[in-house]
């Protein structure tokens, strides 16, 4: 993996005069944050922001009108502490893969092309997107038709392989770690089995750290099929050896028992990408099915299920969070002002370094199930279903 420190990067292009901006993707705690150094980095070194309204779909061009505003100090003063993001955003709009029409006249075109065009089309010397790895991957695609685009991770899931970290993830991590105190004492009060769900789709950051920090007994992750049985035992255990009435669970949602599939909501089409969810429920089934049947105690603990879900995604990004997405945003500039497109900024250490955009989407950021923190996991006593 190539990380080149930007400063060690000569210019290979004409000065940058004005660039695009956009968001793509689910939201974020963080964005507005990126958006506000991207402007502030940006007049500092002369260059000029167009912001694109709700991701690539405001370029796409529908009716021939682009969705796109000039951002400056005043449209983006005291958004840095806001979550959400001022351009909007959507999960849609692949403009490789955009759909037209709708019932049996619904269709799938490739309107990349266009969106090239439409970014020279707008006098952009470039565009920085803002997104995850399918963003990011509309990004690439867009380089390799032409265009100059630098990309900017985001994601809560943290699944982004070149990037130690991305912002919006130590936010989601908070917010699940509050959920689980709140679990806590309502789980102790009503001797309950509390199972928690959280969002990560196929990476299990955000249930193993908020586990970790949140004092769950079992945190089932989508790196490690899960035995029934294992989680069963567990929450026997506690009850006749440990002699405590509530276990705390987590469970990310792209967890699965061993031999089953991930859960989903939604599946996936031409134009969405699959919608992961459900597993909690699933083991609230298979759990409840399991000690009404046979339970060493006369009453049964009863099992309540808490799917997280957006609230994760909602609300200010806390001062980590906030501090990468600035370190980001400030960095990403400093690309474009080098004329150094095709490129990822990433967080490796303490330093904001950069990659190829097609590596930095190359390779997905999952638990390692051999490492550090899944022993130390082990170690205080928190179940991982295997």
């Amino acid at each position: 993996m190539s990380q080149t420190p930007i400063s060690t990067l000569p210019a290979s292009s004409p000065a940058t005069r004005r660039v695009g901006l956009l968001t793509g993707g689910g939201d974020c705690p963080g964005l507005n944050a990126v958006i506000w150094s991207v402007v502030h980095a940006a007049a500092h070194c002369g260059i000029e922001v167009v912001g694109v309204v709700d991701g690539f779909e405001g370029l796409v061009g529908n009716d021939g009108e682009l969705n796109v505003r000039p951002l400056g100090a005043a449209d983006v003063r005291n958004i840095a502490s806001q979550g959400g993001t001022v351009l909007g955003t959507t999960n849609r709009g692949n403009p490789f893969r955009y759909a037209v029409g709708s019932g049996s006249n619904a269709k799938v075109e490739d309107r990349g092309d266009e969106v090239v065009r439409n970014i020279n089309k707008l006098g952009l010397d470039g565009l920085i997107a803002i997104g995850g790895d399918g963003s990011l991957a509309i990004a690439q695609e867009l380089v390799e038709r032409g265009a100059r685009v630098i990309g900017v991770p985001k994601t809560i899931d943290n699944d982004l392989g070149s990037t130690d970290t991305t912002f919006g993830f130590f936010t989601a991590v908070e917010v699940a770690m509050e959920a689980l105190d709140r679990l806590r004492t309502t789980g102790e009060s009503h001797d309950r089995v509390m199972i928690l769900e959280v969002m990560g789709r196929y990476a299990g950051w955000i249930a193993l750290y908020a586990g970790l920090v949140g004092g769950a007994h079992v945190v089932l992750l989508p790196e490690i099929p899960y035995r029934f049985d294992s989680v069963l035992d567990r929450i026997r255990r506690r009850w006749q050896e440990e002699k405590r009435d509530f276990t705390l669970i987590v469970v990310a949602e792209g967890a699965h028992p061993l031999g089953g599939q991930v859960s989903h909501i939604a599946q996936g089409t031409k134009t969405a990408v699959a919608r992961v969810g459900g597993a909690a429920l699933q083991l609230e089934l298979a759990l409840k099915a399991a000690i009404d049947q046979a339970w060493p105690r006369p009453v049964p603990p009863e099992i309540r299920t808490t799917v997280l879900g957006h609230i994760q995604r909602g609300g200010s990004p806390c001062a980590y969070d906030r501090l990468i997405s600035l370190r980001f945003g400030a960095e990403a500039v400093e690309l474009a002002r080098l004329g150094q497109w095709g490129r990822m900024v990433c967080l490796r250490g303490t330093e904001i370094q950069s990659v190829p955009l097609a590596e930095g989407i190359r390779r997905p950021h999952n638990i390692e199930t051999t490492g550090q923190l899944l022993r130390q996991a082990r170690s205080i006593g928190i179940c991982l279903g295997d």
